[in-house]
C-alpha cells in the first residue's frame, strides 16, 4: 500500500496525458497507469506491427510481402491532428508533454465539393484574403460593420454574397463545424475559428494540421478494482496493491466503470492501404480532406486522413487512408462510402464501428472523472474543450480561483 497520489490516471490516450501533465505541472503528485500493451487504450491506440493489425480485424492470414516489413507499421486507429496555433499545441508546451512527442506538419487539407477534392487555403496570403481575418473581437474598428456578438453567421454569408458551396465549405473546412447550427448563432466564434485555421497555416505554411511521431510508453498494468468509502474513490487494486488517491481519471474503456458511462450514438471508421498517392491533391503524401454532410446528403461531415512512411507509420511506398464519420442509420457502411471514391485502388480494409460514450455524471461526488471517447473529427479542438471542462471539475471552484487562466498554458 503506498502512501497515496493526488490523482491517479488510468489510461494512456492523449487526453489522459495531458490531463496528467497540466496535474502534474501544478504541483499535484499523479499516477500513471495503463492496462494495455499498447498506448492509448481503446479510445486513441495505434497498433504495430502490421501483423498487429491484421489480427485485431481478423484478416486471415499474414500481410503480403508487398505490404514491406510489419515492424515499419504503426497504424493508428483514431488519427487526430493538431491545429498548429490552436490550443492543443499550447497545453503541450505548458505540461511538457511536448518533450515526449515529435510532430510533422501535414502537406495539404482539402475539401470534396460538387464532385471534386478542391484545396483549402494554405499560405497566409490565401486564408488572409478575406477583410474579415483583420478582426478583433476586442477592438470594435475590425468589425466591417458586423455587430459579432449579436449578428447570425447568416447574416455574414447574406452581407459578403457568398454563394452555398462557399458557405459549406468556411463553416466545416476551416471553422470545422460538424454541423449547420452556427449558422444562427452569433458570428463572433466562426470568425475566430477561420481566424485561428489562418494563423495555424502561417505557421508552417504547407497546411495548419500537426500529426504526432510515435514515442514509447511504459504500459501492462492491469487495473481490477476501484476502492471507495463513504461514496469517494480512496484508490485502485493493481495486480493485488492498492494505490491510493483523492480523485480518478479514467478512460471509458474500462469495464470497472460500466455503470459511470453512457452511449450517445456511434462512430464508423474505416482504414485503408493504398500503394499510391490521392487523385487531385497535388502529389501531397499527407493530407486531411472533409466531406461536408451537404455534398453528400448526409447530417454529418467525412473526414477523410492520409499519412505515409514520413510520419513513420507505414512501410516505403504505401499510404494510411483512414475516414471517419458519425453513424446515422442501420448501415454505416453506405454512408462511409463516399470517402472510397478519391481512394481507389486499395489494397487492404480494415472496418470498425465504435460506441461514443461520455460519463453519467460530473463525478465531482465521487471524484471520478470519465474521460469522452473520439468523435469523428479528425481534429482536436473538441478534445481541447472537453479537457478543460475535466480539468475545471477536478480542480474545483476555490482552486481555480488562485490558478485563474494559466492552467491550460494559456496566456
Amino acid at each position: 500500500v503506498n502512501e497515496g497520489y493526488d490523482m491517479i490516471m488510468l489510461g494512456t490516450g492523449l487526453m489522459e496525458c495531458i490531463l496528467s501533465g497540466i496535474m502534474s505541472v501544478n504541483g499535484k503528485n499523479v499516477l500513471h497507469m495503463d492496462r494495455n500493451p499498447y498506448p492509448g487504450g481503446e479510445s486513441a491506440s495505434s497498433i504495430t506491427p502490421l501483423e498487429d493489425l491484421y489480427k485485431r480485424f481478423r484478416i486471415p492470414g499474414a500481410p503480403p510481402a508487398s505490404m514491406g516489413r510489419g515492424r515499419d507499421w504503426n497504424v493508428d486507429l483514431i488519427p487526430k491532428f493538431l491545429m498548429a496555433h490552436g490550443q492543443l499545441v499550447k497545453m503541450l508546451l505548458f505540461t511538457q508533454v511536448i518533450r515526449y512527442l515529435h510532430f510533422q506538419v501535414t502537406e495539404g487539407s482539402f475539401v470534396y465539393k460538387g464532385g471534386k477534392i478542391c484545396k483549402a487555403p494554405s499560405t497566409e496570403a490565401e486564408a488572409l484574403a478575406s477583410s474579415l481575418m483583420g478582426f478583433d473581437e476586442n477592438y470594435p474598428r475590425t468589425f466591417e460593420g458586423i455587430d459579432p456578438r449579436k449578428m447570425a453567421m447568416r447574416e455574414v454569408y447574406k452581407k459578403f454574397d457568398l454563394g452555398q458551396d462557399v458557405i459549406g465549405f468556411t463553416g466545416h473546412a476551416l471553422a470545422l463545424y460538424r454541423t449547420d447550427d452556427y449558422l444562427y448563432q452569433p458570428c463572433c466564434e466562426t470568425i475566430n475559428r477561420i481566424k485561428l485555421y489562418s494563423e495555424s497555416s502561417a505557421r508552417y505554411g504547407k497546411s495548419p494540421y500537426l500529426y504526432p511521431l510515435y514515442s514509447t510508453y511504459v504500459l501492462n498494468k492491469p487495473i481490477e478494482e476501484i476502492i471507495m468509502q463513504n461514496g469517494k474513490v480512496i484508490g485502485v487494486k493493481s495486480e493485488g496493491e492498492i494505490a491510493r488517491c483523492k480523485k480518478l481519471t479514467c478512460d471509458p474503456s474500462y469495464s470497472i466503470i460500466c455503470d459511470r458511462k453512457r452511449k450517445l450514438g456511434q462512430v464508423i471508421r474505416v482504414i485503408w492501404i493504398l500503394s499510391h498517392l490521392i487523385k487531385n491533391t497535388s502529389n501531397a503524401s499527407s493530407r486531411q480532406i472533409i466531406i461536408p454532410h451537404n455534398q453528400v446528403n448526409q447530417k454529418s461531415d467525412i473526414y477523410v486522413c492520409m499519412i505515409s512512411s514520413a510520419h513513420n507509420v507505414a512501410a516505403q511506398g504505401k499510404y494510411v487512408a483512414i475516414a471517419s464519420t458519425t453513424v446515422e442509420t442501420k448501415e454505416p457502411k453506405k454512408e462511409i462510402r463516399p470517402a472510397l471514391e478519391p481512394l481507389e485502388p486499395t489494397e487492404q480494409k480494415f472496418v470498425s464501428i465504435s460506441d461514443f460514450l461520455v460519463p453519467k455524471d460530473l463525478g465531482t461526488e465521487s471524484q471520478i472523472f470519465i474521460t469522452p471517447t473520439c468523435d469523428a473529427t479528425t481534429h482536436f479542438e473538441m478534445t481541447c474543450d472537453d479537457i478543460k471542462d475535466i480539468y475545471k471539475r477536478m480542480m474545483g471552484f476555490e482552486e481555480m480561483k488562485q490558478k485563474k487562466n494559466d492552467m491550460y498554458g494559456e496566456d
